[in-house]
């Protein structure tokens, strides 16, 4: 795990070594362990090295190939790296035992689609002298990051915006159509930014970079379906589900430094650990952060998990105070704006203070197994669709009057839908991720035009098949919510100490499999019930059935208290966007403060980490 940047053909006449320089120390938080750069002509590529495989100096980069014809930069791990060299030992010569060697040697035998054959996590670019091109490829789901900006000559990218930022070669300023989508969804949708002219190389994508000419090019779609399982029996996937996890969790366990994994006493991390443990020679790592408090606490079904596997366990006890002091710190690590990210920084920090530098993570599991509550909304409404045949008018009706009996949120959010012209799953998704709404939007950004959001459109590219309902709802969780804010946060928080996270629920050949599997064998009567049969043996029924809890702090409480000062001041510096109407930011704080049910802490949040992100980064207008 490490942090790239480059430049090509860049029309500047900036020294580039200069420019290099400043973005790796941009990043320098990423990759402790060694940093190097490659300038040749008006190509640069920079790398800060976080050493998980061969970590020896030999592994430090960029990484040049035998004849230095072949240059990468790479972020990120190529789990089936030792497959890949027994495959290709014969015709190439590996002189290290890293994984980024096998990028190099699959590049020579395959090509530029070589991306297609690795099972990993990566943003990496690969530079080919003897075709002068540039290549930047992001893995299939997004789980590592890389920004690029570009202008009528050439790129610069890498894993961080604040690198960009940083180079000196951009102007900072805020997109307005972005602070629409972040205001209702708490981030941006990839593969836009918060800023102008920055993006992101979408997910199962590379860019091929050629002089003058810029190419993005897909090479795995989650809109593809992989499998025929329309008569397979619910034994059969069970049993294919269990082996294709057990094989992402054994990949996954490469490293050659200590490791360990986040255990929370929840289902995903609890079946993680449990499968570590089947392959592990020693006892398993595991850290669990748990809290004096016992509203927060979860000691009681971590403790149960680390005891049945005999784990090495690291049970971090804080009290909601100790958390508290941690937020503005979260905060100043923040890579992109985002309403969530202080759990995983916390989590993060205290696991590679106890000197593991990689650690296995849940995240995903809801995603691939329709553990969130909006799964079965949306496949409800399915069975409902003599909702749209009701006249608009009447449909109206009952939105204001139950705007008016019940003010809330949620009734906000139903009289939404009720409005819409047609009540169709795209809609239904969208609304249940979104944070403020359309009319309150309009009077925080009066000079803008709300439209379509980029959520909806989103969800409204993948089919909504009659008997995979779950899987649609998957795709569109994957490509927005995980994507943007739970996978941006956890590279972003975890890489601020220096920890590499990796996430078994996310390997692409299990999540093809699942997306395929039809909703009356997926349907979650019980809580993620598809995944805990392929696993009964791994994971108890205390954990199953145990009441969810995760990280449920009394953030409303703080943000009225210990957090007040702290968030008025990121408030206050909102005053730097002009398109943001502080007279109406403002006026919700106070409607906030004064207990308003229709603004809640969610929706103040993001403001507030907003305003301390654009004050830190100087960002314009």
């Amino acid at each position: 795990m490490c942090g790239i940047n480059g430049i090509a053909y860049w029309k500047s006449d900036a020294d580039l070594h200069s420019v290099l320089g400043k973005m790796n120390d941009a990043i320098a938080h990423r990759g402790p362990d060694a940093e190097g750069a490659f300038v040749e002509k008006n190509i640069g590529l920079g790398h800060r090295r976080l050493s998980i495989i061969d970590t020896s100096a030999a592994g430090n980069q960029p990484f040049y190939s035998s004849d230095n014809n072949i240059v990468v930069v790479f972020n990120g791990e190529i789990y089936n790296y030792i497959e890949l060299k027994e495959e290709l030992q014969s015709e190439y010569q590996f002189r290290t035992s890293t994984d980024t060697e096998v990028i190099i040697a699959s590049y020579l035998k395959w090509g530029e689609k070589c991306v297609e054959r690795f099972i990993g996590m990566f943003g990496l670019a690969l530079l080919d002298k003897r075709s002068n091109s540039l290549y930047i490829y992001r893995d299939r789901l997004g789980v590592k990051p890389v920004y690029y900006a570009k202008s009528s000559t050439g790129i610069i990218f890498s894993s961080e915006i604040r690198a960009i930022i940083r180079s000196g070669l951009i102007s900072a300023k805020i997109d307005g159509d972005a602070l629409i989508e972040y205001l209702k969804f708490q981030s941006v949708q990839a593969p836009k930014t918060i800023l102008q002219g920055v993006e992101m190389v979408m997910p199962g994508c590379f860019l091929k970079v050629k002089e003058n000419e810029i190419e993005s090019i897909p090479y795995w779609s989650l809109s593809d379906s992989k499998y025929d399982l329309k008569n397979a029996t619910r034994e059969e996937v069970k049993h294919e589900v269990r082996r294709l996890l057990e094989d992402s969790v054994a990949l996954r366990m490469r490293a050659d430094v200590p490791f360990g994994a986040f255990l929370s006493g929840g289902i995903d991390s609890s079946i993680v650990v449990g499968l570590m443990s089947k392959f592990a020679t020693k006892p398993v790592n595991t850290f669990s952060i748990t809290f004096h408090e016992e509203e927060f606490n979860e000691e009681e079904y971590s403790t149960l998990i680390a005891k049945k596997y005999n784990t090495a366990h690291h049970n971090i006890k804080l009290s909601a105070n100790d958390f508290l002091k941690l937020v503005p710190e979260a905060l100043n690590a923040m890579d992109h704006p985002s309403g969530d990210g202080p759990n995983t920084y916390v989590v993060s920090k205290v696991t590679r203070e106890a000197g593991v530098k990689m650690a296995m993570s849940g995240l995903g599991g809801d995603e691939v197994f329709a553990g969130y509550d909006v799964f079965k909304r949306v496949h409800a409404l399915q069975q409902k669709k003599w909702l749209s045949a009701t006249p608009r008018a009447l449909r109206a009706l009952a939105a204001s009057a139950l705007n008016t009996v019940k003010p809330s949120i949620a009734s906000q959010k139903i009289g939404e839908l009720l409005k819409s012209e047609s009540i169709d799953v795209a809609s239904t998704y969208a609304l249940t991720r979104q944070l403020w709404m359309d009319k309150s939007i309009e009077k925080l950004c009066p000079n803008k035009n709300i439209g379509k959001s980029q959520v909806y459109q989103i969800a409204s590219s993948f089919e909504a098949a009659p008997d995979r309902i779950l899987s649609y709802v998957s795709k569109c969780e994957m490509s927005t919510y995980m994507l943007n804010v739970l996978l941006r946060d956890a590279d972003q928080m975890s890489m601020a100490s220096a920890l590499e996270i990796r996430v078994p629920f996310l390997d692409h050949r299990l999540v093809d499999y699942v997306l395929s599997i039809t909703d009356d064998v997926k349907f979650p009567h019980s809580p993620k019930q598809l995944l805990v049969e392929s696993c009964e043996d791994v994971i108890p029924q205390s954990i199953v059935n145990r009441p969810k809890m995760g990280f449920t702090f009394p953030w409303a409480h703080w943000m009225k208290n210990e957090l007040k000062p702290f968030c008025e001041q990121g408030l206050e510096s909102l005053k730097r966007i002009e398109s943001l109407n502080h007279q109406e930011v403002m006026l919700q704080w106070e409607q906030f403060l004064s207990g308003s049910k229709l603004v809640s802490w969610s929706r103040m949040w993001p403001l507030v980490v907003l305003g301390h992100w654009v004050n830190k980064n100087q960002i314009e207008q």
